[in-house]
């Protein structure tokens, strides 16, 4: 599918809950949030259901998101489901990695293709702090057990801060080279404003606006077109596939501002 600008767009994106078990500065306020009500979260039905037309659409690629998508029981099935869609040629997840020894076999039989890993610091008070209750141990065995599972092209997400230094980013980078992961750096923004993304040091993430290829879904049931953006779009169950081809139609040339949403809504 093609948007107004003639981009592709052929990547959904799905956050499965907005809740987590960390705090990360950059993207949670120190005393948590207000959790919405199961009542209020889709099912992993109704995320299979738009997945599917989704799919029948042109979109080929899924990833899942959250807050922490393996905080919420029963991912692993909704990736089953999802790999069961013949359109769908890559499903991927975001995790902090904190819960990843536990499930990555499970994760890599259901049919998960790749993780991307969120690894700010190898310092585990570094880490501590950005996380504000994080430890980094788990994190470093779930990367282990992502290997083992035969998860291939893993990517270690880090976010870089006004105080990250070149020697955190490097020893990043070597720990990468050393296990065969890829580093991707994420220049830290604040989604009030898209002329926030600093550039103090070279990043992969976020793309520029011409190059954007994605949707998203939120865990309470609507589509955004464009992160940095208020437009939303609830999801109509009668109607899957007008409120799909809404989105992709209302997406902006480039984003500008989201007052409506924070990171952990969103799932980045």
């Amino acid at each position: 599918m093609y948007d107004c600008w003639g981009r592709d767009i052929h990547y959904l994106r799905i956050s499965v809950t907005d809740r987590c078990n960390l705090r990360c500065r950059y993207c949670m306020p120190a005393e948590g949030i207000e959790l919405k009500r199961h009542s209020q979260i889709l099912s992993y039905e109704e995320m299979v259901r738009i997945a599917q037309v989704a799919a029948e659409l042109g979109i080929w690629k899924i990833r899942l998101t959250g807050g922490e998508p393996l905080v919420r029981t029963g991912v692993v099935e909704l990736v089953r489901k999802l790999r069961a869609i013949p359109q769908i040629g890559e499903i991927a997840m975001t995790t902090n990695g904190v819960l990843l020894d536990r499930y990555a076999q499970e994760l890599r039989q259901a049919g998960l293709d790749r993780i991307n890993i969120s690894l700010d610091s190898l310092d585990p008070e570094r880490y501590r702090f950005i996380t504000r209750i994080g430890e980094l141990d788990p994190v470093l065995r779930g990367i282990r057990a992502a290997a083992d599972a035969g998860f291939q092209n893993t990517k270690i997400n880090m976010v870089v801060m006004r105080d990250t230094t070149t020697e955190e980013i490097r020893a990043l980078n070597q720990f990468c080279r050393e296990r065969g992961l890829k580093l991707q750096r994420i220049r830290h923004y604040d989604l009030a404003d898209h002329n926030t993304i600093p550039e103090f040091h070279a990043a992969e993430r976020p793309l520029p606006c011409s190059r954007c290829n994605r949707i998203r879904l939120t865990a309470d049931g609507f589509l955004k077109p464009c992160l940095f953006s208020d437009q939303m779009i609830r999801v109509d169950f009668n109607d899957i596939r007008k409120c799909i081809l809404q989105a992709i139609r209302e997406k902006p040339a480039a984003g500008t501002s989201c007052q409506s949403l924070e990171n952990w809504q969103i799932g980045g």
